[in-house]
């Protein structure tokens, strides 16, 4: 659900966090709930800032139960540094929001039963999002990190499938705790939250694959040098297992050889990534050798 637009950025209501407000709503604190809501909007807000300053294009903002998703240019992703300013700071964020809330409940500025549920809050939110799984912020951090070492694609799969297993952790913990009567129905919609948006970003995994590879060829082409990284594989592999090999900031460099060991060939990520989105993730990387350069 559209809820507005804020320093010129869609934001977006999930029903997640709708059925949360709700039970809010039900409990007779909805007042706590706004405070929730406010703080996962200024998170996301923080996100939106850093990306801007590193020329990171924004276009909205989906509001998730303790987190959210912000919508940015394939750039982010490129750049592993990018990309763990950028997660780093919503949790950032929220420590700030800690401190203020502190300084003004110290001075007297503030002092009610919801400072406390404000700096909860801000607390619980900075230290669940450090959890390194997608899409969670230490899970972009996490994501970085991998990525520099097996490549985009692999890192978003084990990336993704630790938020799927921390969604089901939070799951059983809450509907132990409900049964226990410790905790409410809140822990166990912010475990199926988890869980959902990891499968989400599992399935988008392949799209966000393809971009990360197309906006290198423009990164290349800004920059004018890259890094190269060689490889080296028989002419019979297919595209599909060759690009899982790439990683960011490299332009890679493929040394084709026939199951005798001997030479057929060099083909550049660039012919690679053409052939990819021309012919399908199926054709054998010696076709490419065929292709006569323009």
């Amino acid at each position: 659900m559209r809820v507005g637009r804020v320093a010129g950025v869609e934001v977006y209501l999930n029903n997640f966090f709708l059925a949360l407000l709700g039970l809010f709503f039900v409990a007779g604190v909805l007042g706590k709930g706004l405070i929730a809501f406010s703080v996962v909007l200024i998170h996301e807000l923080g996100h939106v800032a850093v990306a801007r300053r590193l020329g990171v294009h924004v276009s909205d903002v989906e509001l998730l139960p303790f987190g959210g998703v912000s919508r940015m240019g394939g750039e982010v992703v490129s750049d592993p540094s990018k990309e763990v300013y950028v997660a780093l700071a919503g949790p950032a964020t929220n420590l700030l929001l800690v401190g203020t809330g502190t300084i003004l409940k110290n001075n007297g500025l503030w002092d009610n039963d919801l400072v406390l549920f404000f700096l909860h809050c801000n607390l619980l939110m900075a230290v669940f999002n450090l959890i390194p799984a997608l899409p969670l912020d230490g899970g972009r951090v996490f994501r970085a990190y991998l990525a520099k070492r097996t490549g985009f694609n692999k890192a978003t799969y084990r990336s993704a499938w630790w938020g799927q297993f921390w969604g089901v952790l939070i799951i059983i913990g809450g509907l132990t705790g409900l049964g226990m009567r410790v905790s409410g129905l809140d822990v166990i919609i912010t475990g199926m939250f988890l869980f959902y948006a990891s499968t989400r970003e599992k399935n988008q995994a392949p799209y966000h694959f393809i971009r990360h590879l197309l906006q290198k060829k423009d990164e290349l082409v800004t920059t004018g040098v890259l890094p190269a990284e060689p490889l080296v594989t028989f002419d019979t592999v297919r595209l599909g297992s060759v690009i899982r090999a790439f990683l960011p900031q490299r332009f890679h460099l493929v040394l084709l050889l026939d199951h005798s060991w001997r030479y057929k060939g060099v083909v550049s990520e660039a012919q690679i990534i053409d052939a990819l989105l021309s012919k399908g993730i199926d054709v054998p990387i010696g076709d490419l050798i065929k292709i006569p350069r323009g």
